[in-house]
């Protein structure tokens, strides 16, 4: 049943029991509804609205927005109706025109969810607990005190990265879109976020695939008696190659190189035949191939949406965690693991004395938790509405922790059994950082251990599924967005979408596949994602909690959750979290890294190009605030008012019928 809002009768006419129309809404008389929550629990509205809010039955605030059916203010002769419910329980209310609500509900109700809770959780651990947990949370612990980093790892996590983790899930549960599209209803002008998220996510997709086709490459050559890496009698080795773990005498020298460095080096990734960023050499074929295979395997697990990748994660997220478990044990087995146990883990409380120290931590907990790729966002969105977000961001960012805190074990018993051979100390086994540390170091370790084959092929396989649930995020993280902005385009071709995605990034993953294309994977590394995921998560927090409005988003949160978060969450989003990414940014542009890989010193020319590979994801978000400032008519006040004020209604879904909330 509809009444148009053009009809002319006035609220204070309005008898008792009778629907009444106030700032040109549709309002039901209060004692003939269902009253879900307090009368003063009002929403506040939006900025740049003239009238009032006018309290609906059902408890959401309905407001007559001076923001029209387009969203960019231009006034439209067409009338706008709000249809209404006619049920004995509920009144419903919509301001926006008839097509455009006809197509958002559409939308809403072809929204696939995920099939069961444990599918979203499991591919949340498995986006968030990827190789960083095991290369780089036990090389940065041992680097900065030991067992005392883990008081600045402990207290970053809970005042900055969990707060943001919960405020991404939230986000994505409640407005139900991608990184893009979810920005017309939160601020406007700050949807250049989006685009840059996408930006960033594709740069990852182009170095952090072919980490995982040299991990593919070891899985393949593991299919052997005697692992190729074991000996210093293979085409590739030179005269340096020493193998420490022969049963002859052997001198460990200054030039001496352990087979498993050279396997890797002259052997994976031939960097031998590279001088450097300035000639990275032709393209090994071999890496291509097998970085076309699991580009084929990612295609093939996320072309159909949610409902197929949440099926692969049971294997990819679940199967680390019993090779993690197995690698344990049989490192704590080995002689003198307590050796690198007690190097992990031994405290240097002057450390955190040392302001490196914290930006470390704070570092370390916000990639490892991983918001700013639009995958939390994107993920959640696929929630049902009422589904206890709060509950699973707790769960979630606790396992990822404790995993990387296990991951430690797993890698220092093995460091230990390594300086237990060589005869030196641990700080000299543990000098390897990054990926060396894996493909390298723990290589070389398993190598030389009893049933040294069937321990290489679990802990590669390890290593891949590690890194293919978080390749399935982060596409997917591009995917939901660009789905959800464009849904005319490609709403019903998602197939047709990650096809041409996965060969756009199998083409931009070229450069590190040649010869030098390690160097070009550690750039990229530090630089395309490091301070523009920071500032992209900054600009997000900030945009949340100060212009959309801390109590509207409080407001969401008790609509989904049933109630509303406490002064704790409030001042996180409000002050600490952005302080944070403020304070981990600024330091991280104040003391660039100097990159060094192998022998290979980065020249200065590589820095400027690396801030330039940062800038050209985040410049999209100062582009779109002046695209969005221009195409906006009326004064620069109006303009801006406009811009930051949203422009659609969130659909709230309530039984069989959906609610707008503004």
């Amino acid at each position: 049943e509809t009444e148009p809002l053009t009809s002319k009768k006035d609220a204070s006419d309005c008898s008792k029991g009778e629907d009444c129309k106030e700032n040109g809404l549709l309002v039901r008389n209060p004692k003939s509804a269902l009253r879900l929550v307090e009368d003063g629990n009002k929403v506040h509205p939006s900025q740049g609205d003239k009238g009032e809010a006018a309290q609906i039955s059902n408890g959401y605030s309905g407001v007559q927005s001076s923001v029209p059916c387009n969203g960019m203010g231009e006034a439209e002769d067409a009338q706008c109706t709000a249809p209404a419910a006619t049920t004995t329980t509920t009144t419903t209310t919509s301001t926006t025109c008839g097509a455009e609500a006809q197509q958002q509900l559409m939308e809403l109700e072809d929204r696939e969810t995920w099939s069961k809770k444990i599918d979203f959780l499991l591919s949340v651990i498995g986006y968030a607990v990827d190789l960083g947990n095991v290369w780089r949370f036990p090389y940065i612990c041992y680097q900065n005190g030991g067992g005392a980093f883990l008081i600045p790892y402990t207290i970053m996590a809970i005042f900055g990265g969990i707060p943001l983790f919960y405020m991404e899930l939230a986000l994505g549960q409640y407005h139900r879109n991608g990184c893009i599209s979810i920005w017309r209803k939160i601020c406007p002008i700050f949807k250049g976020i989006g685009f840059a998220i996408c930006i960033v996510d594709l740069y990852v997709a182009s170095y952090y695939n072919t980490i995982m086709a040299w991990a593919f490459y070891y899985l393949i050559s593991s299919f052997t008696t005697e692992l190729p890496w074991t000996s210093c009698t293979n085409p590739w080795n030179t005269g340096n190659c020493t193998n420490y773990f022969s049963k002859d005498n052997v001198s460990w020298s200054v030039h001496s190189i352990s087979p498993a460095e050279e396997f890797y080096t002259r052997q994976v990734l031939q960097v031998h035949r590279s001088d450097g960023l300035d000639d990275l050499g032709g393209i090994s074929w071999q890496l291509t191939l097998c970085l076309l295979l699991i580009f084929t395997i990612v295609y093939f697990s996320i072309w159909k949406g949610v409902k197929t990748s949440g099926k692969v994660v049971w294997v990819t997220a679940t199967f680390p965690y019993i090779i993690l478990f197995i690698l344990l044990v049989r490192g704590a087995t080995l002689p003198g693991a307590w050796r690198g146990v007690l190097y992990y883990l031994k405290p240097d409380w002057q450390k955190l004395l040392a302001t490196e120290v914290w930006v470390d931590a704070a570092a370390q907990i916000f990639f490892s938790l991983g918001p700013g790729f639009g995958v939390l966002l994107a993920y959640a969105s696929y929630n049902k509405f009422h589904n206890n977000c709060y509950q699973d961001a707790l769960v979630t960012s606790t396992v990822n922790c404790l995993t990387s805190f296990v991951s430690g074990f797993v890698i220092f018993t093995v460091l230990g059994y390594m300086a237990e051979m060589r005869n030196e100390d641990v700080s000299e086994v543990a000098k390897d950082t990054g990926p060396s540390l894996l493909f390298i170091t723990y290589a070389e370790a398993i190598a030389n251990m009893p049933a040294s084959t069937f321990f290489a092929i679990i802990f590669f396989l390890m290593l891949l599924t590690l890194g293919l649930d978080s390749t399935f995020a982060g596409l997917e993280g591009v995917i939901t967005g660009v789905l959800d902005e464009f849904p005319h385009v490609w709403g019903k071709r998602r197939e047709l979408f990650v096809l041409g995605l996965t060969i756009v990034c199998f083409l931009g993953s070229l450069a590190t596949l040649t010869f030098g294309g390690a160097y070009v994977v550690k750039l990229f590394e530090e630089y395309a994602t490091g301070p523009a995921v920071l500032t992209i998560v900054f600009l997000e927090a900030v945009a949340v909690s100060w212009f959309y409005g801390i109590t509207q988003f409080c407001n969401d949160v008790k609509e989904m959750l049933g109630s509303a978060p406490g002064w704790y969450w409030r001042v996180c989003w409000v002050a600490i979290s952005p302080l944070f990414l403020l304070f981990v940014t600024c330091s991280f542009l104040s003391n660039p890294p100097e990159l060094r890989l192998f022998d290979y010193d980065y020249p200065y020319w590589t820095t400027v190009m690396g801030y330039c590979i940062g800038t050209s994801s985040i410049i999209f978000i100062p582009i779109y605030m002046v695209y969005r400032l221009v195409i906006t008519p009326g004064t620069l006040k109006e303009r801006i008012l406009k811009s930051i004020t949203p422009e659609t209604a969130t659909e709230i879904p309530f039984g069989d019928i959906r609610m707008n909330a503004v």
